[in-house]
Parts: C-alpha cells; sequence; structure tokens
C-alpha cells in the first residue's frame, strides 16, 4: 500500500546542512528497503497559485488558499506493507527533517 508523507513547517527558512545530509539519508534508506516511491521539496506559501476552475472561466488567485502559520513544505510517497511500517517510517523521516510530519493512506 501506498502512503503519502506530508512534511509540516511553520517557517519559510530552508533545510540546514545537517537537516538537508539527514534527509538524503533517510531517502537512501527508503531505497534500499525498497520503500521509495517519490519524493519532493515545495516553495514556500508565496509561490503558491489557487485555480477555481468550476466556474465558466477558471479564476486565479496567487498565494495559498488558506492563511496559516503552517504548511506543506515537502512530502514523500511510500510504499509500506501496513500503516505500522509506514508510520514507523515517518518517524524516521520526522526526525531526518526536523519537522513534524503527516501520515496518509492512498485510497
Amino acid at each position: 500500500m501506498q502512503y503519502l508523507i506530508s512534511v509540516i513547517d511553520d517557517s519559510t527558512d530552508l533545510a540546514a546542512s545537517d537537516e538537508m545530509s539527514d534527509i538524503d539519508a533517510f531517502n537512501e534508506r527508503l531505497r534500499e528497503d525498497g520503500h521509495w516511491v517519490f519524493a519532493g521539496g515545495l516553495g514556500p506559501p508565496a509561490t503558491a497559485t489557487v485555480i477555481d476552475g468550476r466556474g465558466t472561466e477558471a479564476m486565479l488567485t496567487d498565494g495559498p488558499f488558506a492563511e496559516t502559520k503552517e504548511w506543506l513544505s515537502g512530502f514523500w510517497i511510500i510504499e509500506a506493507n501496513d500503516l505500522d511500517v509506514a508510520l514507523d517510517l515517518a518517524a524516521a523521516g520526522s526526525k531526518a527533517c526536523n519537522r513534524r510530519v503527516e501520515v496518509r493512506p492512498f485510497l
């Protein structure tokens, strides 16, 4: 089963070099153990554009869809046999990036 691990951030500061080294090591562990699917970092909320295409013409709005103190700064998509494995990997990812994370299964 695949899971999304979302990295929750409350600062627009980039990861420090030691955090990047820890993230790289965690990514390598995911690859070696067969859990890696995809991962990526995201730009800060100021770089977001919200698109609402439900009307006759799409409306584009600069900025995030919600003004909050926390935002999604990155993610991993992993493959895990069950939720317990995904939670263990998420805990290791949280430690590596020094941020809180959220885990959700793909439907």
